[in-house]
């Protein structure tokens, strides 16, 4: 596994609530990043949707092969998510696959599998994505027009709970305007890379 003492592995992790515009900003991050960044792809035992496709979205894993990897210790962080029955992690692969690119890992994940990042790889670059208030995440979850009533209560309540661990994070970044937010957080970026090369 990667080691963070070695200097070689980077790691840049975002998390933020559901409605807090993760997935726009981390597609506009990579594309924008003064780094070199790879995306790690999260490895799921939920079916695909219609449209996904397996090794670019998620790993999609039959749940013995998951759980014979979580055996194996092939996970950096994993866990049941939304008490549906489906299991999501990170491979510590992934940041194999970043290290041989000469990118830096950025995960997309949820707060309790930042957490567990972060204890391994105290360097990571932390950054919790947030709206100006709860408000904007109801609003943005219904707009959606995707989610019933029972699922927008659940994710508002999940949203709650996420938000009182933002200050564990390295950086806390506002999304109110989609450009001034991923310029906020390429700067981040920059400044750790100049540090580094200080």
């Amino acid at each position: 596994m990667p080691s963070a003492q070695d200097g070689a592995t980077h790691v840049v992790v975002l998390s933020g609530p559901s409605g807090s515009g993760k997935s726009t900003i981390v597609n506009r991050v990579l594309e924008e990043s003064p780094v070199k960044l790879l995306k790690a792809v999260s490895a799921t035992t939920r079916p695909a949707r219609p449209g996904e496709v397996d090794g670019e979205d998620y790993y999609f894993l039959a749940p013995e092969e998951f759980e014979t990897k979580r055996a194996a210790g092939e996970f950096l962080e994993c866990a049941e998510v939304f008490g549906a029955g489906h299991w999501y992690g990170t491979l510590s692969s992934e940041l194999n696959r970043a290290q041989q690119n000469g990118a830096w890992a950025f995960l997309e994940i949820d707060v309790e599998g930042a957490l567990a990042i972060m204890e391994q790889f105290p360097e990571t670059i932390s950054i919790f994505l947030k709206t100006p208030s709860v408000l904007v995440y109801e609003q943005r979850l219904r707009n959606r027009g995707t989610e019933s009533e029972e699922t927008i209560h659940r994710r508002l309540e999940t949203a709650r709970k996420e938000i009182q661990f933002a200050d564990r994070y390295k950086y806390q970044v506002v999304n109110d305007e989609l450009d001034r937010a991923v310029q906020e957080i390429s700067q981040i970026l920059s400044s750790r890379e100049a540090q580094l090369h200080a």
